[in-house]
């Protein structure tokens, strides 16, 4: 077996472990027929994104969100490194409204972060989806917080999810967001971040404005998981 920890970065042709049997292949096939994916069935929407490390936002990685309404206030999304049939599931988000995010206590508020930048900037988009829907829903998105976990650090080149799940910041500023990582992901969907950011202009954050406790990174300090022997 290929070694699985930090190295060049992994791709998904190079995750260890045999091919999928035909057996495999067959049984795949007839419990996607016989068996209930209601809660899968409630993704809704893709969002294309990016984060970075909670403690270490030099470090950035291409997100995928593929999220599913609970409720008009919150949303919730698992979160992969590509749009692929084969890509890797790399965590989840928790997108709620600024209601909800207020009513949270002043500790945990750290641990979230906001969505007016992203949205605002064009930088979050709904790929395939038609410009005025897009609108609609990304104004909606530009109120709300997030809180987002990773379990696989592909980044560094772990070929599976090791270690403990890293907390994830978004991009508050102009010239945080990594300039390659940015024009890779323009060029493969076609888009322009400065054209989307001009059609944006007249969108909002949250009513209160951005809380000071979100975003924390921001303040010189970043929170992260730690494995403790209880």
């Amino acid at each position: 077996m290929a070694a699985v920890g930090p190295g060049p970065v992994a791709t998904r042709e190079y995750v260890p472990g045999d091919a999928k049997e035909t057996k495999t292949k067959v049984l795949e096939s007839g419990a996607s027929i016989l068996q209930s994916f209601a809660p899968v069935n409630k993704i809704h929407q893709h969002l294309c994104a990016f984060h970075g490390y909670g403690h270490d936002m030099s470090r950035q990685v291409e997100a995928h969100h593929y999220c599913g309404h609970v409720n008009e206030d919150m949303r919730q999304c698992v979160i992969y490194d590509s749009d692929d049939a084969n890509a890797r599931l790399i965590g989840i988000e928790y997108i709620i409204s600024e209601a909800l995010f207020m009513g949270l206590p002043d500790e945990e508020k750290k641990l979230w972060h906001s969505h007016e930048y992203e949205v605002k900037s064009g930088i979050l988009f709904c790929p395939g989806l038609p410009e005025m829907a897009e609108h609609a829903e990304l104004a909606k998105v530009a109120k709300t917080y997030g809180k987002t976990f990773h379990f696989w650090q592909f980044d560094r080149g772990d070929a599976l999810p090791l270690g403990p799940p890293q907390l994830m910041m978004s991009f508050t500023k102009d010239g945080q967001l990594h300039d390659k990582l940015a024009k890779d992901v323009e060029e493969r969907y076609g888009v322009s971040f400065a054209a989307k950011k001009k059609k944006r202009a007249d969108m909002k954050g949250p009513d209160l404005g951005i809380h000071s406790l979100a975003d924390y990174w921001e303040k010189g300090k970043g929170f992260q998981t730690v494995v403790k022997e209880m």
